[in-house]
């Protein structure tokens, strides 16, 4: 028991994904190249009222969205929300066959990814890239 509880909590160290990906093969896929890219906790869900509630219980660091899910065709919305859950908005990758339904608003808060991509590439950018925003910038030159 006590190896089983060493073991979670060492999967549990690196960064919280949550991947809103409808496609099982895919998403499959996602889970298996993040927790190579050093992911400790990787939550699939496939439904927009599942994500949401993934997105309470879980607080991820980072975000993969598919644009368009079976239950909705707004899966974008999610990365709007996520801005207004907490003082740290976790990182966005959007995964779509169409980039241009995804709202240049919307699109700016993340890196998007045109289906079929490298499921590994995807998560090298987004977990394994510095941000490059102001604020990282700025610790950088301060270094």
């Amino acid at each position: 028991m006590a190896l089983m509880k060493k073991d979670k909590a060492a999967r549990v160290r690196g960064p919280r994904v949550l991947v809103v990906e409808d496609d099982a093969i895919l998403g499959l896929a996602l889970e298996a190249a993040l927790i190579d890219a050093g992911a400790g906790q990787v939550e699939i869900v496939t439904r927009m009222a599942d994500a949401m509630a993934q997105l309470d219980k879980m607080c991820p660091d980072a975000l993969i969205l598919d644009v368009h899910l079976a239950d909705r065709d707004d899966g974008w919305a999610l990365a709007e929300l996520a801005s207004l859950l907490g003082p740290r908005r976790p990182r966005i990758a959007f995964s779509t066959g169409s980039p241009d339904s995804i709202p240049m608003a919307v699109r700016s808060m993340g890196c998007v990814f045109e289906k079929p991509y490298d499921p590994g590439q995807l998560a090298d950018v987004l977990l394994n890239q510095k941000k490059t925003g102001l604020i990282a910038r700025l610790k950088g030159a301060l270094r």
